[in-house]
């Protein structure tokens, strides 16, 4: 590790130990205010609707903040989209953390600020018409923090509004936030910082020794709640990021509703759990440059290291557009994913609607997921991927650590117009398992191909391919198609490949 790489690591620890009680990077000393806080925020405080998800799931709370605000423009602040507000915002939420806790307000104006580092107890609200635009000088974003990057541990660039250790934070308002994230993307072409860091990590290199802040690196991502809990994103309109937009890591009780998220560019997923635990993503609108949501929780040895599954995430009321995929689960799962409930929800335009991807080499389970009442239109590819022969890993896995899917289960699902209905690929040494899909009804260019898979039931479902049969089964033992099949069994089903067994249709086997 260079010499520069030790001092920026010393800075690091040394700003970023126990974050949410001392001051974030670029604090100056605290100013009083000339005057007494103005345009008081009211917090909202109705209840978040009960969750009767098909598993236990404790009920989501708000976390409460003192009826008390602090106006950036009190700490010097100019809307001008010109000068740097990094200072002011910092000295404000430092304010607010001396006295408490409370609002930091971003009024009506184009802020332009580096990254921002939240405390506990802090609100960060976003006046209607107000802009935070964050910093294209790579320079600003530094020096490194602890962050995970891909499923993986490390110190690099900050993330444009960061929080880590923090109880009660939120980023509430209807203003917007635009991340400028083009000025990122080139790092993209380069790979060599991803396959560094995973090499550093297979290793089993201390986290403090994996310091990657060289520009042309691993992009940060826009916001990153770190080993934080009592979570909540409200309302704003997020653009513009460099990469994964809203990524909860090692975070509990994480509530995201009412945001409106529009991103181009590469990987710029909508919303990533990560490792965190009872998050409900609601009523919201996602337009991304990739996956609308997706759950991870780790990559390979490091993500095994961990060892800290995604759990009880809820989705409902969602509205996705564009994106990669609706929902997704994956790649990095290394540490398990389990208990997922997507709900009444639609996706228009993207390439897949449910989509768990995996390989050899990850290992973990991802179990226990439950898809329902989700229209989709205009897919450009499948309305469902299951797959644990993923092939596009941005780094090569040092061992063949076998991965789980199984209990996925698919209900009151619709789509018309994908060049693919399902496709389930799994491992001959570990079959894709126990799905059911129920009053599933798709209209595509091709049907379900189902290979390796095992313990599958069809019930209801009514699949209208334009070529070839509309189930295709390779490798496939236990299927059975309950109300699904209303052509003759021979013209419904095609047997290619390895021998499937325990084909039943209507309850009859089939020879």
């Amino acid at each position: 590790m260079s010499l520069p790489y030790r001092r920026l690591l010393a800075a690091a620890v040394v700003l970023t130990s126990g974050a949410c009680t001392s001051a974030p990077p670029h604090a100056a000393p605290v100013l009083t205010p000339q005057h007494p806080p103005r345009d008081v925020v009211q917090f909202p405080s109705e209840p978040i609707e009960a969750v009767s998800a098909p598993f236990p799931v404790p009920r989501f709370v708000r976390p409460a903040f003192p009826a008390v605000s602090f106006d950036i423009r009190d700490f010097g602040a100019i809307a001008d989209g010109k000068t740097k507000n990094t200072t002011a915002i910092a000295q404000a939420i430092e304010s607010a953390t001396k006295a408490g806790g409370g609002s930091v307000v971003v009024p009506v104006g184009r802020w332009l600020t580096g990254p921002i580092h939240l405390q506990s107890n802090i609100n960060l609200y976003l006046a209607r018409g107000a802009e935070l635009l964050f910093s294209t000088d790579f320079s600003d974003y530094l020096p490194p923090v602890f962050t995970r990057w891909e499923g993986t541990e490390l110190y690099g660039y900050s993330p444009l509004i960061y929080a880590t250790d923090c109880v009660n934070v939120a980023i509430t308002g209807t203003g917007k936030l635009i991340g400028q994230g083009e000025a990122w993307f080139p790092w993209k072409k380069s790979r060599t910082a991803a396959e560094q860091l995973y090499e550093l990590a297979a290793a089993g290199v201390p986290v403090k020794d994996r310091v990657f802040a060289a520009e042309g690196g691993l992009r940060p991502s826009f916001i990153q709640t770190v080993s934080c809990k009592n979570v909540l994103i409200e309302g704003v309109t997020i653009t513009s990021g460099p990469f994964w937009t809203i990524h909860p890591v090692y975070s509990e009780n994480v509530i995201i509703r009412r945001v409106h998220v529009e991103t181009d560019g590469p990987n710029t997923d909508g919303c990533d759990p990560d490792s965190s635990k009872n998050v409900l993503i609601e009523d919201s609108f996602f337009s991304t440059g990739d996956d609308c949501v997706v759950i991870k929780s780790g990559l390979n040895e490091d993500g095994w290291r961990v060892g800290r599954p995604s759990e009880n995430i809820i989705v409902r009321r969602l509205h996705g557009e564009r994106g990669h995929g609706g929902v997704v689960i994956g790649s990095e799962m290394s540490g398990g994913v389990k208990n997922v409930w997507v709900t009444d929800s639609e996706f228009i335009g993207t390439d897949r609607g449910l989509r768990i991807k995996t390989m050899r080499g990850r290992g973990g389970t991802v179990e226990n997921v439950f898809y329902e009442n989700v229209r989709h239109t205009d897919l450009r590819m499948m309305a469902v991927e299951l797959t644990t022969s993923y092939g596009s890993s941005n780094v090569t896995p040092k061992t063949q650590a076998v991965p789980t899917i199984r209990g996925i289960h698919v209900k009151g699902f619709t789509t018309h117009g994908s060049a693919r209905a399902m496709e389930i690929t799994g491992l001959p040494e570990q079959p894709i398992s126990d799905l059911t899909f129920e009053g599933v009804e798709i209209a595509s260019e091709l049907g379900v191909s189902c290979t390796e898979c095992r313990g599958v039931r069809f019930s209801h479902t009514k699949i209208i391919a334009q070529r070839g049969a509309p189930f295709q089964l390779n490798g496939a033992q236990d299927i059975s198609f309950d109300d699904s099949c209303s052509a003759p069994w021979r013209e419904c089903i095609e047997r290619v490949g390895r021998t499937s067994s325990e084909l039943r249709v209507d309850g009859s086997l089939l020879p």
